[in-house]
């Protein structure tokens, strides 16, 4: 039996091998219109929950390309595609986000963004167009699909309002049934990265994840991502007589200091936390004390219990403060996108699949940062593995970081984007069969 077993892995192996030529070959006829693709989505950028152009591209794409079970309007311009394998078996789930920001592009390329202000500052333009190539790809060769593979275009990945009801993005594709009918066994997600800190780096330099290669984290990759907005209130008076009033700003002042203590005298020193003050605003005139100051920023931590400690010494801080000096505050505190934690069953059956497409010295362990991404609502629903996608290039100068407006990706990475996807779906597939 053990010999029979050795058999068919080596089988398996050599088929895996095989269908990568095959698929290698595919990609690179592919790869101009892919191009093309990229940049005009790239050229016509949208904010998040406006994706009207980019929705309608890519619907208008998949029905080219053959499907006919295609969902439109989820989540208001959200795209849910189903591609059935030629074999039954399970489903497994492919992610793109699709929005772009409030960024001006100031690189002067052919396809820069011709929406004055907004820019694909995050790479969601190449993110589309992996997705729409691993559907070309696997159109073209559905007999290596054994189950099906579930296509999810999201909107609003970005959003994360500073005031909003209800739900967006990744979670109202979840509360609209995106997951389910069929639900996946799992879903990969990749993200376009320049500068990364891998995991065996000791310094604080820059480094590259360069065109043609794979960088992940085995658990935890991205963090519990909130914010907050404190108003703090006090007494108007003149500027000249101070002690007539209570002065909403000094007060704003010593509790931005002493929520910072939160993380350098409060919480141990190996659990990760950032409580960043972003906005402050406050007062009417020079020479007035201030009745009101309103403060805004972001709450980041890895561990859900944890988070929630945070926010009660918050309170405490904050309430302790305004009591002493006479004045009051309100404090919403807004739980938005929970941490990415990648399957580690799901993340150890994968990698040997990326260093057979990349090579093994280009797979790449990196530490785990502490953005935010709605991508953990798809893998609280299965085991989901999001990865990132190496896009730099020195010589191109494709170095700059994500959400600045000179970021820009190696189009070569396009190739790696869809062939490591492709492989991902189709082993996943294989090995559950």
């Amino acid at each position: 039996m053990k010999y029979l077993a050795l058999l068919a892995l080596i089988s398996s192996a050599a088929a895996a091998e095989t269908r990568d030529t095959v698929f290698k070959k595919s990609i690179e006829e592919m790869f101009p219109n892919l191009v093309e693709i990229r940049r005009d989505i790239h050229m016509h950028p949208e904010l998040p929950n406006e994706e009207v152009r980019t929705s309608k591209l890519v619907a208008d794409r998949l029905r080219e390309l053959g499907f006919t079970d295609i969902k439109t309007g989820v989540a208001k311009h959200g795209i849910v595609a189903l591609l059935k394998g030629t074999q039954d078996g399970p489903c497994v789930a492919v992610r793109a986000d699709m929005d772009a920001l409030p960024i001006k592009e100031l690189r002067s390329v052919p396809y820069r963004s011709q929406n004055p202000g907004v820019m694909h500052a995050c790479g969601h333009d190449v993110h589309v167009t992996c997705a729409l190539g691993v559907a070309e790809l696997l159109s073209k060769h559905r007999d290596q699909i054994k189950g099906s593979v579930k296509f999810l275009f999201q909107p609003a990945e970005e959003a994360m309002p500073a005031t909003f009801v209800g739900d967006w993005g990744a979670k109202l594709m979840v509360a609209e049934g995106a997951m389910e009918n069929p639900k996946p066994a799992a879903v990969f997600g990749l993200h376009t990265t320049a500068l990364v800190q891998p995991a065996s780096s000791t310094d604080d330099q820059a480094h590259y994840l360069k065109a043609g290669q794979i960088g992940y984290t085995p658990l935890i990759d991205n963090a519990n991502s909130d914010r907050f907005h404190i108003t703090i209130r006090g007494k108007m008076a003149h500027g000249s007589a101070p002690h007539k009033g209570v002065d909403a700003i000094a007060i704003s002042a010593e509790a931005i200091m002493a929520l910072q203590m939160i993380k350098s005298r409060q919480t141990n020193t190996r659990q990760p936390l950032v409580i960043s003050i972003g906005t402050i605003s406050g007062g009417d005139r020079e020479n007035i004390i201030a009745e009101k100051v309103e403060l805004g920023g972001t709450v980041r931590t890895y561990d859900a219990d944890f988070r929630d400690g945070i926010i009660v010494q918050m309170e405490r801080i904050l309430k302790g403060i305004t009591e002493a000096h006479g004045a009051t505050y309100e404090m919403e505190y807004r739980k938005t996108y929970p941490s990415i934690h990648n399957d580690q069953k799901l993340v150890d059956a994968t990698l040997p699949v990326f260093k057979r497409i990349v090579g093994e010295k280009n797979v790449i362990q990196l530490t785990p940062g502490m953005g935010g991404e709605d991508f953990s609502f798809f893998a609280q629903v299965c085991p989901g593995f999001y990865f990132r996608l190496g896009v730099a290039n020195e010589e191109k100068g494709f170095t700059y970081g994500g959400h600045t407006p000179m970021y820009d990706c190696d189009e070569e990475s396009i190739k790696t984007g869809v062939a490591v996807m492709a492989a991902a779906v189709c082993d996943f597939l294989d090995a559950r069969k």
